[in-house]
């Protein structure tokens, strides 16, 4: 019987990657009612983690569903080379799934905005209240780890047997854990920082326009 296993999976973060602009933070900043400094400072300590700094930031948050989807929209810029990627990732038979600790309600939003096509994906899951209250959900987390909303970490280790070969692509602080257990990571920003200080290989990039040229050459 012919293998199961395909080829190539690529994981790639949302957030200042496939969207230039960090939008949970963008929007998180625009309708919180209240300071944020007690909750930054935990955070920057390592006291607490990006799960437990939601459930607070949540709390704090004033805007309906509606008001937040239509800000996000209005700031969004995709990477201009996304598309191309996608397209490309489908003409060579490669899997690609997006791993965000950011929102489910803007992926969904920004995808169709760019008529792009339905990709898997993981992430936080905002819930909107009748009464414009927020809540978070974690449908993804990792309860014996419990710093991330998303473990993206654990997504990437269960696909593991399913793929020969996993690459990662991301820019920030979330995105440094699951970049220990790929095959390949391309990273900008903050993760590549990371990855130089601890000595993990990656491929730094500026935007899809370099992962494209790499797949052409490489896939």
């Amino acid at each position: 019987m012919p293998s199961q296993t395909k080829k190539i999976l690529i994981l790639t973060d949302f957030d200042g990657t496939i969207s230039t602009v960090d939008l949970g933070s963008r929007f998180i900043l625009k309708f919180v009612t209240s300071s944020l400094e007690d909750i930054e400072q935990e955070f920057a300590k390592g006291k607490i983690g990006s799960r437990i700094a939601y459930e607070k930031i949540a709390e704090r948050i004033e805007g309906t569903r509606k008001e937040i989807l239509d800000y996000v929209l209005e700031i969004e810029e995709l990477d201009p080379h996304f598309p191309d990627f996608i397209s490309l990732c489908q003409d060579k038979n490669i899997d690609v799934k997006i791993v965000s600790d950011g929102f489910d309600f803007y992926i969904k939003a920004i995808m169709a905005k760019h008529n792009l096509p339905a990709i898997e994906y993981y992430s936080n899951q905002a819930v909107f209240g009748a009464d414009n209250s927020l809540s978070i959900e974690f449908p993804e987390r990792n309860d014996l780890c419990g710093r991330c909303g998303t473990c993206k970490s654990w997504i990437l280790n269960s696909n593991r047997l399913l793929y020969e070969k996993i690459i990662y692509i991301g820019d920030g602080y979330s995105d440094f854990c699951p970049s220990q257990f790929a095959d390949i990571v391309f990273a900008k920003n903050l993760l590549f920082q990371r990855c130089q200080q601890k000595g993990i290989p990656c491929i730094p990039f500026k935007d899809f326009s370099d992962i494209n040229a790499y797949l052409e050459k490489n896939c």
